[in-house]
């Protein structure tokens, strides 16, 4: 199962700038509340991509965003490791005070501050060489990326700009759909309207 599959619903970004959003079980409206909120939608491997181009406005990134959340009304097994919409709120660094880097069910961990390295540290990383640590051992996929959502979390809201990469460079690279999930329907078209939103919501 890719590391995109073991959550209800999964946002993340890939390398080239855009912001997808899968949903992995069957959740009511899903389909019409993504594309309402100006998700466009791609059929890649089995899976329907919701998908927002890097040029979006930020206030079209902010109300799509507030539909996902409202999917938390369904279930609260949602995930979202998207630097794309984080870089939006706090201003793209060319070096993130702490990133994360998924390759082949591993992470790396990189933290360039002082702050950076103490959430690390009290999320059970461990430093490898120089700025670079390693998640707690033992952890099967799933865990690892609970993990790093927690320290992400973390780092975000002391302030630290933050970048996770899921080793996805483009929309095509996203892992064709595990045999074991439950897709969500579409429950037909949708007219291209934006729900009002009251701020970018945050994990």
């Amino acid at each position: 199962m890719a590391l995109t599959d073991h959550n209800a619903v999964f946002v993340g970004s890939t390398d080239d700038g855009h912001t997808f959003v899968l949903v992995n079980r069957k959740i009511p409206a899903a389909h019409q509340t993504l594309v309402r909120a100006g998700f466009t939608t791609r059929e890649h491997h089995g899976r329907t991509v919701y998908c927002l181009a890097p040029d979006t406005s930020e206030d079209a990134v902010e109300r799509a965003l507030t539909a996902v959340y409202s999917l938390m009304a369904h279930t609260m097994d949602l995930v979202d490791l998207a630097w794309t919409t984080r870089a939006r709120a706090s201003g793209q660094q060319p070096v993130p005070a702490l990133s994360f880097c998924f390759n082949n069910g591993t992470v790396t961990a990189t933290a360039t501050t002082g702050p950076a390295r103490v959430v690390l540290k009290q999320h059970r990383f461990t430093r490898t060489t120089g700025a670079t640590y390693a998640p707690p051992a033992g952890l099967g996929e799933r865990d690892l990326v609970a993990t790093v959502v927690r320290a992400e979390t973390h780092g975000y809201a002391d302030g630290l700009d933050v970048r996770v990469d899921l080793g996805i460079p483009t929309l095509a690279a996203i892992p064709a759909a595990s045999r074991t999930r439950r897709p969500a329907a579409p429950s037909g078209p949708a007219r291209p309207a934006l729900a009002p939103a009251s701020g970018t919501p945050r994990r």
